[in-house]
């Protein structure tokens, strides 16, 4: 098996689920909306599924480190143009950067560091899996969520949803 062909594979693969999510949002919806005030607002969760996607996928690949600071929070979309826009210059940039990548670039170690704390210190391939591709999924899981609770249509995933039946 190649697992490299693998690997992007499955990363094309789950950006084509993201974009449908991504696309699902309403051209008109506020992005400030919460379904909860301990969740994040649909624009920042949004923002945060297209920056795992793009961005993180991106850092992941081409550094060895990113230390963290709060400055770097990234501008939350105000509307769904900019966040597609976003996300499809992300993306292009992280599946070039995928192209690239080598066993032994996989092997190497990754560290996300925030002042003297360390939070992740792994191979590049372990964050890609936990970080990248399933951290992925799971805040992608929560913005359908989001989208059911303003009574928007969901699309498949891994096969027809309910509103595709």
């Amino acid at each position: 098996m190649d697992i490299q062909k693998e690997l992007i594979t499955e990363y094309d693969q789950e950006t084509e689920r993201t974009r449908k999510l991504l696309q699902a949002i309403p051209e008109k919806a506020d992005f400030a909306w919460k379904p909860h005030q301990k969740s994040m607002s649909l624009g920042k969760l949004a923002g945060h599924v297209s920056d795992t996607n793009g961005d993180w996928a991106l850092h992941t690949l081409t550094q060895d480190r990113l230390d963290w600071n709060p400055e770097m929070k990234s501008v939350d979309p105000t509307g769904k143009a900019a966040l597609l826009e976003r996300f499809e210059k992300q993306v292009g940039e992280a599946k070039t950067a995928l192209a690239k990548m080598t066993p032994e670039k996989w092997d190497s170690n990754w560290k996300f560091v925030a002042g003297d704390q360390t939070w992740i210190d792994d191979p590049k391939y372990r964050v890609w899996r936990v970080w990248v591709i399933n951290h992925l999924v799971h805040h992608r899981g929560q913005l359908g969520v989001y989208l059911r609770l303003m009574n928007e249509k969901i699309p498949g995933m891994y096969g027809p949803s309910a509103d595709e039946m």
